[in-house]
């Protein structure tokens, strides 16, 4: 049976062009996580100016009522809370 000569690559060819490969990769998925962020803050401006267009009005660093107890630094700043005994 005769072998046919295969043409054999270097083993550090084979790991140099895997490794290009998969930069290559990497930087494509970097590209599509960038374009993807990008997307999403322009469609947010978009949404946050259609609210604005609507009158909505975003709240300047109001706390949202919570449903958590209160912690004692809050408890204490707050009138409301009961005093710890």
């Amino acid at each position: 049976m005769g072998a046919s000569p295969m043409p054999e690559e270097k083993p550090a060819d084979a790991v140099e062009k895997f490794l290009l490969e998969q930069r290559a990769v990497e930087d494509r998925k970097q590209a599509l996580i960038d374009d993807l962020l990008h997307q999403r803050a322009e469609a947010m401006k978009a949404f946050d100016e259609k609210l604005a267009k609507l009158g909505y009005k975003l709240r300047d660093g109001k706390p949202r009522r919570s449903h958590h107890k209160q912690t004692e630094a809050d408890g204490a700043a707050s009138p409301k809370g009961k005093p710890k005994a």
